[in-house]
């Protein structure tokens, strides 16, 4: 078994080592060089591309488990999928039973945690994320459709309307430990890059009617994806918007690989007693007995059933239900972690945040569109009376009028945030701000520019979604944002920037990463707690250099 499961990481690992190796040439002493970035961009979809009848998709750097295949109970297994168990030496098992919502399936209850099935090939982000991910692959369907690889970037909307048939919603990415949890959404926006794509479908009437039924068949799913945001769960209160949530407990399965952060948390926290007040630590025995193990199960998480659990100790101390509970619902934003929402982010689960909310707004639109498209006008009547719902409380909560800034709110406390995040861009991009109010964020755009990009935030937790750290997505949705807006010499501004780091990480390390240090302009990325490695690839990197470029393009062109 143990052999079996060193075959599958080296196979996983293949990936990385040919991303690398296409530049020979590019080093540590080569000059930022634009034409070897696209280069390799170019030739970087192939090698990040996974299917089901690829045995190295199969593999799972983050646990440590021999490799299963899960097929959805209502699917059979296709003959390419039958023929893995002796091509890959891969179990193919059946998921229990139907999936109608997030969390009918939950993870503890399957012997051993693996991959989801999905019916087309898929790029995915890079390092040790080998599967696909729900809000990177937005931005990787941009760099695809930028790159011309239109049928792949179909073929990945297609699986996400196949998770929400199968697995209930879009998911964090398609493994079985992320059947309780979405991501930040972005469905809508994926389908109107391919349906407004005319590379998409012929341009004939058969190919016409056949991107009609398309959108039909996509505008269904994404309605019942929507309906995962709007379970009382993911209510923020009384406010009428919307947080993050995961539907399950305890400390998360993904990190088996890194034993150390969890207590590295506690420690930090025991190191920082004023934060501590937050109720984050629960006073426990390293090897409790069955009596405290009962509590525990209560008041942290429940050491008999979750492996991370029993390792996550330090100093006398556990987490609290309610940090896991928060660190869980941060993962579902995709920014794991900052400090944005408390020490480690373990408060996301109290506020609304403007991210989320922005993202909603535009999807409620988004549905609204379709819905005219398919000749529903009473559908899309209804999502513009939601989306007007939802800007009004944004407008009550999340902006700041005061500060002129959108901020998130903890509707626990009824306070909101005055911590500075690149989020507060988001409205930009979605169309929630107004003019004036979009004045007064670009006017903040300092708090967060840098020599290399865009910062998260300014504050330096030493979390890698923190400063001095900028990422492409958010990169992109602020650039685009600043574009759609009118403020088109800050998006060229930052397009050049970011463009410029990633050209610079490139020259030194001969592939692209999925963070850098924009206060130094390169890839230099040293991460004090979380994810301490430089994932390399990298999908959303890839995509948004690609994107960036198209910007820069047509300033060229009225110069």
């Amino acid at each position: 078994m143990k052999l079996f499961h060193l075959l599958f990481l080296a196979a996983a690992a293949i990936g990385n080592s040919n991303l690398q190796a296409q530049n020979v040439g590019a080093g540590p002493n080569s000059a930022p060089d634009p034409d070897a970035t696209l280069a390799y961009i170019h030739s970087a979809w192939d090698t990040l591309t996974r299917s089901m009848t690829d045995c190295h998709s199969l593999g799972d750097s983050k646990v440590t488990t021999y490799p299963v295949l899960y097929m959805p109970a209502e699917v059979p297994a296709p003959p390419g999928v039958v023929a893995l168990k002796e091509k890959c030496h891969v179990n193919v098992l059946s998921l229990p039973r139907r999936i109608n919502q997030l969390a009918d399936v939950r993870p503890e209850e399957l012997a051993m945690p693996g991959l989801l099935y999905l019916p087309n090939p898929y790029v995915v982000p890079g390092g040790r994320f080998n599967e696909m991910y729900g809000w990177d692959s937005y931005f990787i369907v941009l760099g695809l459709e930028a790159d011309h690889r239109e049928a792949l970037a179909k073929g990945m909307v297609d699986n996400f309307l196949f998770e929400i048939e199968h697995y209930g919603a879009v998911l964090n990415a398609n493994r079985t430990y992320y059947l309780t949890r979405s991501q930040p959404p972005f469905l809508t926006s994926m389908i109107r890059a391919v349906y407004e794509n005319p590379a998409s479908f012929p341009a004939t009437p058969a190919g016409r009617t056949e991107a009609h039924a398309w959108l039909s068949h996509a505008y269904a799913l994404a309605e019942k994806d929507y309906s995962t945001w709007l379970r009382p769960e993911h209510k923020a209160g009384r406010t009428g918007l919307t947080r993050y949530f995961d539907f399950a407990n305890g400390p998360v399965p993904e990190m088996a690989d890194d034993s150390r952060y969890y207590p590295d948390v506690i420690r930090w926290l025991l190191a920082h007693p004023d934060k501590a007040t937050e109720g984050f630590l629960v006073k426990a025995s390293e090897h409790p007995d069955a009596a405290e193990s009962a509590r525990l199960k209560i008041t942290s998480c429940d050491i008999h059933v979750n492996k991370v659990c029993e390792r996550a100790w330090a100093n006398g101390y556990r987490l609290s239900h309610d940090f896991y509970q928060g660190d869980r619902a941060m993962r579902e934003s995709g920014f794991d972690p900052s400090f944005r929402f408390g020490p480690f982010d373990g408060a996301t689960e109290h506020y609304a945040p403007i991210c989320l909310n922005s993202l909603l707004y535009r999807y409620q639109l988004d549905l609204s569109h379709f819905a005219h498209l398919l000749a529903k006008p009473e559908d899309a009547a209804r999502w513009e009376r939601g989306a007007n719902a939802r800007n009004a409380a944004i407008h009550r909560y999340l902006w700041q009028s005061k500060q002129g800034v959108f901020a998130d709110y903890d509707f626990v406390r009824a306070r909101p945030s005055t911590y500075a995040y690149i989020s507060s861009l988001y409205p930009l991009w979605a169309g929630v701000a107004t003019r004036e109010e979009a004045q007064h964020v670009v006017s903040k755009l300092s708090l967060f520019e840098r020599p290399g990009g865009l910062s998260m935030s300014n504050f330096n937790s030493g979390m890698q979604w923190d400063e001095p750290f900028g990422w492409a997505p958010t990169n992109w949705i602020a650039d685009d944002g600043l574009e759609e807006m009118g403020f088109r010499e800050e998006a060229r501004r930052v397009a050049r920037e970011f463009t410029s780091t990633i050209d610079a990480g490139f020259a030194r390390d001969s592939t692209i990463v999925e963070k850098y240090n924009v206060v130094a302009g390169n890839s230099n990325v040293q991460v004090s707690t979380g994810y301490k490695v430089n994932q390399v690839g990298f999908g959303w990197s890839n995509a948004v250099y690609l994107k960036m470029k198209q910007i820069l393009a047509v300033e060229g062109q009225t110069h």
